[in-house]
């Protein structure tokens, strides 16, 4: 599914608008009906409904003003809240502000009444306050009307197209239905708490054409990846499903190695080898060899750094020798960190948390969005930039996100099984790594999230997520 981001609803709507000849206030007229649609089917019957709609100044407002003359006269009751004067508005806000008044005899108040307050008998609000336009914290008569959505508790929030404030790092409405139009927003999924204020999401069509709806954002989407789970040929045998070399698990550090190893033989590699002393004692399946006297022969995948220590010298000599995927992690990446690496493409995968990426880039992530893409594409790597809704960014600058995971999973290990995961998908596709390493991803996160139904949030632990993939792949399937 395509994620826009503001700079390209704004294009598609230019190019509709300016080339294609459709009336801005058209649009306006069908992102309204659309709303009223959705409102219709979540809150019926509409005629028992007393509904107050929040409206700001700019087109979102527009969408608002719009929506309480359909209501008008479908409505129980209707209150008009804008955040300002007739003069503040808009263009097309000001079209609609002033066709709501002649036409339904509805003057917006500038404050919400007392009686509102007093008596709670709101129970829908509609926000229609900021669009995805707006920049930095709300302030003002827009954070005044932001905090007043919570004076209903018995009212439903419907935000129109994001909920208001939703990423500008302040206050924001909290939404229990989000209706957007033409596609998801990025804000909708990558801005902080967005999962806690996004509510529902519904997304409705206004007329954009739908050749104009190009991104290079997308939400992983598990159909993609799920033909990758078919049932194997009859007469495969262990060599068709690559061989994965673990390199790490230092001393001291030897229980990360030994599961990443575990994670790619679970997650289905016909072959594992590991560094790591403790690997045979985990799995007797898996080969071993030391970090002192490993060879690259006939190995298909490599997976580097789970439990490895910095060891500059090592990297430098991987990323020089080998010629087959790499999947690099922890004091991999530590170990490539200041240096001017280049990779092979979506052959080079490396796998670091926020505070690794700050290392990687030497800076702290400011955007994850465009520090993975720009990553990604300046050292020509995949990225799996891990976190709440994991970014896998490919150096084209196609940009997939995640949505599979849980907070359970903040515990000591999970990086390390997702590389073996990683590694595991790439050996048995290496042909198709894009999809190999987006299904690793999205049944590492839903491993978590169904282990952490069973066993709850605070008693998952790494080693539970090889448990739970059987379910999780069954999903796929």
């Amino acid at each position: 599914m395509v994620v826009l981001t503001a700079a390209e609803s704004r294009e598609m709507d230019r190019v509709t608008i300016e080339e294609q000849g459709v009336p801005s206030l058209a649009l306006m007229e069908n992102a309204a009906h659309r709303v009223e649609e959705a409102l219709a089917q979540n809150f019926d019957p509409l005629s028992a409904q007393v509904v107050a709609v929040l409206c700001g100044k700019g087109n979102n407002g527009g969408d608002g003003f719009t929506l309480a003359r359909l209501l008008s006269d479908k409505v129980a009751r209707l209150y008009v809240v804008t955040a300002g004067d007739p003069g503040e508005l808009s263009p097309d806000a000001k079209v609609n502000h002033q066709r709501l008044v002649e036409e339904c005899r509805i003057a917006p108040a500038r404050e919400i009444p007392a009686k509102l307050r007093e008596r709670r008998e709101v129970t829908i609000v509609i926000d229609a306050l900021l669009g995805t336009g707006a920049k930095g914290a709300p302030r003002g008569r827009i954070l005044d009307l932001i905090r007043a959505t919570r004076e209903f508790p018995e009212a439903k929030v419907v935000s129109i197209d994001v909920p208001s404030g939703l990423g500008g790092g302040g206050e924001c409405v909290r939404a229990d239905i989000t209706v957007t139009f033409t596609a998801p927003k990025v804000e909708h999924y990558l801005a902080p708490q967005a999962e806690e204020n996004v509510g529902r999401l519904i997304v409705t069509q206004i007329g954009i054409a739908p050749q104009l709806v190009s991104s290079q954002l997308e939400v992983s989407d598990p159909r993609d990846f799920a033909p990758l789970f078919k049932p194997r040929e009859r007469d495969a045998h262990k060599g068709d499903f690559g061989h994965v070399l673990v390199i790490g698990g230092a001393p001291g550090k030897a229980g990360a190695g030994a599961m990443s190893a575990l994670s790619a033989l679970r997650m289905g590699a016909g072959l594992v080898t590991s560094t790591s002393p403790l690997a045979t004692h985990v799995a007797p399946e898996l080969m071993s060899e030391t970090l002192d006297n490993f060879t690259l022969d006939r190995k298909t995948v490599i997976a580097a750094g789970p439990g490895l220590g910095l060891n500059r010298e090592l990297l430098a000599r991987l990323m020089k020798e080998v010629a087959v995927p790499m999947v690099i992690d922890a004091d991999g990446l530590n170990s490539i960190a200041g240096t001017d690496f280049k990779g092979r493409g979506t052959e080079t995968i490396l796998t670091p948390h926020p505070g690794e990426m700050a290392r990687l880039q030497g800076r702290p992530v400011e955007d994850r969005l465009s520090d993975a893409r720009a990553f990604a594409h300046e050292r020509n790597v995949c990225l799996v930039l891990k976190g709440n809704r994991t970014l896998i960014a490919l150096p084209s600058g196609q940009v997939f996100i995640n949505m599979s995971g849980t907070p359970a999973m903040a515990t000591a290990g999970t990086g390390d099984i997702l590389t073996g995961m990683i590694a595991g998908m790439v050996a048995q596709f290496p042909d198709r790594i894009e999809a190999a390493v987006r299904a690793a991803v999205w049944l590492h996160g839903r491993s978590g999230e169904l282990g952490a139904g069973e066993l709850t949030e605070q008693c998952l632990i790494a080693t539970d997520l090889l448990r739970y993939l059987p379910a999780a792949i069954k999903e796929l399937a």
